[in-house]
């Protein structure tokens, strides 16, 4: 095996309740906050901008062709849509296929998003009162229009396109492994695989890079890691806390931003204890998102 190169991140936003879907966007870092209902942005100097308030949770983000925010409501289980008016109204229904709540979400550049679940009571399950299933992503179509992409995940969380858009690569957090699919040109997936089984690593939130590897943050360690298709560890980046999603940015998308929290359970992101911390690293990030 080859030496993993270690870096530890730095500070850059505190304050947080509990940031997910981090997306780089024209200059800037967007993620939402779980527990504060609403999508923020943040330059370069660190200051956060409320973008849009979004009760009943927000998580995934996207951005359709001509600009509009897309943005996964996760007790309702919808896409929402942002207007040109800064209003939000339902894009898209994930039910009956999201269950418990709604996820992470990635938007291909032609508008259409895949749209991931917990698929089990994940807050009754790490206190023993349930049990996990398998659970299904959901595919929906520029138009708004739904469907199962995919079945029998477990826990389907964070994904990537690689950059000619016909690999699609989702992290199973709960099945340890990152899952990939060949992508028609009608968005339907098909030839699953095993792209990396992780030992020991539960990966969440993700991004690519311009080598083909990913970047996962590990929702059991204050790690994020940098992993090569068949499974090596390649990389790592040393958070202050658990992390939960990272994504490649800046000018030069060679800064890695984690968003970091101590639990991802609800009595642990009652503090504002949330975090995003950022390390330098050699590799671009690549691909959607």
């Amino acid at each position: 095996m080859a030496d993993v190169r270690e870096a530890n991140a730095a500070p850059f936003v505190e304050g947080l309740y509990f940031g997910e879907g981090p997306r780089w966007h024209d200059g800037r870092l967007w993620f939402s906050d779980f527990d504060d209902e609403a999508v923020f942005s943040v330059g370069e100097d660190g200051r956060p901008r409320r973008e849009v308030d979004v009760p009943g949770s927000p998580s995934g983000l996207g951005w359709l062709p001509d600009g509009r925010l897309l943005v996964v409501c996760m007790t309702e289980h919808a896409v929402l849509r942002q207007e040109p008016d800064g209003s939000l109204t339902q894009h898209a229904s994930l039910l009956p296929w999201s269950v418990f709540r709604a996820n992470d979400m990635i938007v291909d550049a032609a508008g259409g998003a895949y749209v991931g679940n917990f698929g089990f009571d994940l807050d009754g399950f790490l206190h023993g009162d349930a049990t996990p299933a398998t659970t299904s992503l959901v595919r929906v179509d520029p138009d708004g229009t739904a469907r199962q992409a995919a079945a029998d995940l477990r826990f389907p969380n964070g994904m990537v396109l690689t950059p000619d858009g016909r690999t699609l690569v989702l992290a199973e957090t709960m099945g340890f492994q990152l899952t990939a699919f060949d992508v028609a040109p009608d968005g339907s997936l098909s030839n699953r695989r095993v792209w990396a089984s992780l030992d020991g690593c539960a990966p969440d939130g993700i991004c690519l890079d311009a080598d083909g590897c990913v970047w996962a943050a590990n929702a059991l360690g204050a790690e994020c890691v940098r992993v090569a298709e068949g499974g090596e560890v390649v990389g790592r980046v040393v958070t202050s806390q658990p992390a939960f999603a990272c994504m490649l940015g800046g000018a030069d998308r060679r800064t890695l931003f984690c968003c970091t929290a101590p639990s991802s359970e609800p009595g642990g992101r009652t503090s504002r204890q949330g975090r995003i911390e950022r390390a330098e690293v050699d590799i671009p990030g690549a691909g959607q998102p």
